[in-house]
């Protein structure tokens, strides 16, 4: 028999999803019921649907649905509310908490690296551009798009790219797809496609760029980095993913011989996969010219708006090599026939009209202030630490003066509202201890920065 309870009449609660077969009914109801709210499908103080109404819909006496309620009451999986019903126990210790993807939102004081001001988002601009190519789109812009990338996008992004970072590029060699993640996962199977299984990436690197390599089915081999970037020498696979603008998350630059290493290794048989992640926020000096521009047959280019406008956009571009530019397309084809048009569309604008650049001065100008305020919160509250790494990006390395536990850390600090990333966890085999924190600070205000380095202050304190 199977229970799918509708909320109607006397009947209240979740739907839910039992079957029970023959024999002891009571207790597979009871199982059933326990199974449930152990995974969190019934969450902690919810609702549960009506004795009456569950009974009918499972075809068996009302009295076993409530001798099933009460002995999951008396075990304490639920409660019952006089004049309200029946729920699951608002503290039961069988319930656990779902995680989602928001919950670090929670923290008041949160230094996650890689992430811009979202408070910043230039929501009119975007509008009223997003209006006047609404009003200008032709009907076929509302069609299956381009799987490479509307047209418009591709030559304004050739423009910014030659103009801003010195990249060799052409409309054609560009595939727009759905953030850096989306842009990895569609170059892995097309080099799977071309017999190429093992990828190196940068140790310690972006764990999450690992994870989709490795779920897209390539072997991931991890390559060191030292304070002159990733260890050319020590990498051991075809192809290498490389942050040499300003390595993530150590914060450091690909030195000028490490550049001429890298090249040369790319130019005797491999692939080098540069990942331009937040290359527009310098700070104190002019930024290089992209590694691609030296190499274009042997770079790929991998940008995205998620630093510089916000990754709620899921806008992001691959610039590549001839050989690669059939396969890439084909995989993004297969993926998800093509980007939003409009999106696109609404982006290109912005670039035309300079609007992009800007917002990125803007940006720059407040990333600045709030990398400024980090040192100075470091200094004043943590006087043994220190800032490492160059002025740029999104985030900064902090040097503590002793290591700490990593677990207990983030643990104390989570409980005064703060956000820590110590480095380890960007690391493959990651230590226990650490005396180094990754710390993000363009999404927090100047003054959140100097109180939520403050509370840091107070934690390691008392570890």
């Amino acid at each position: 028999m199977t229970s799918s309870v509708q909320e109607s009449g006397t009947s209240k609660g979740p739907e839910l999803l039992i079957k029970l077969r023959g024999g002891r009914r009571r207790a597979q109801l009871e199982d059933r019921l326990r199974e449930l709210v152990r995974n969190g499908t019934l969450p902690a103080d919810g609702p549960m649907p009506s004795s009456r109404a569950l009974a009918a819909d499972l075809g068996v006496s009302r009295r076993l649905v409530v001798d099933a309620y009460a002995q999951l009451s008396a075990e304490g999986y639920l409660v019952t509310r006089p004049g309200a019903g029946t729920f699951v126990a608002a503290a039961s210790p069988h319930t656990r908490e779902v995680p989602t993807r928001l919950s670090a939102g929670a923290l008041q004081f949160d230094f996650f690296p890689g992430a811009p001001d979202l408070t910043s988002f230039p929501r009119a601009l975007w509008l009223r551009t997003l209006r006047e190519v609404l009003a200008a789109a032709p009907p076929k812009a509302f069609a299956y798009p381009d799987p490479r990338g509307a047209r418009e996008l591709r030559w304004a992004l050739a423009s910014y790219l030659r103009r801003v970072r010195g990249v060799v590029v052409e409309p054609e060699a560009i595939v727009v797809c759905a953030g850096a993640s989306q842009g990895l996962a569609l170059l892995a199977r097309a080099l799977l496609r071309q017999g190429i299984d093992t990828i190196g990436v940068e140790d310690p690197g972006l764990p999450p760029h690992r994870a989709l390599l490795a779920y897209a089915g390539m072997e991931v081999q991890g390559v060191a980095v030292d304070e002159a970037g990733i260890e050319v020498s020590e990498i051991r696979a075809p192809v290498v993913v490389a942050t040499p603008a300003h390595q993530c998350p150590t914060g450091v630059v690909l030195s000028p011989a490490r550049r001429l290493a890298l090249i040369e290794w790319a130019r005797a048989g491999g692939l080098v996969v540069e990942d331009d992640y937040d290359a527009e926020f310098r700070y104190d000096r002019a930024p290089l010219g992209a590694l691609q521009g030296l190499a274009p047959e042997h770079v790929v280019y991998l940008g995205t708006v998620s630093k510089t406008l916000a990754p709620g956009l899921r806008l992001g571009w691959l610039v590549l090599p001839e050989s690669l530019r059939g396969p890439v397309a084909e995989a993004k084809a297969m993926d998800d026939l093509g980007s939003s048009t409009i999106d696109q569309l609404v982006l290109a604008r912005l670039l035309e009209t300079s609007a992009y650049d800007r917002e990125l001065r803007k940006a720059r100008r407040r990333n600045r202030a709030r990398r400024d305020a980090l040192m100075a919160a470091v200094a004043r509250h943590l006087p043994e630490g220190r800032v490492s790494g160059v002025s740029a990006g999104l985030h900064a390395l902090v040097r503590l003066e002793r290591q700490v536990s990593v677990g207990e850390l983030m643990t104390r600090a989570a409980e005064r509202s703060v956000g820590v990333y110590p480095l380890p966890l960007h690391m493959i085999s990651p230590p226990e201890r650490t005396d180094a924190l990754v710390m993000g600070y363009a999404n927090l205000s100047e003054p959140a920065i100097e109180e939520g380095v403050c509370r840091l202050a107070a934690v390691l304190t008392e570890l």
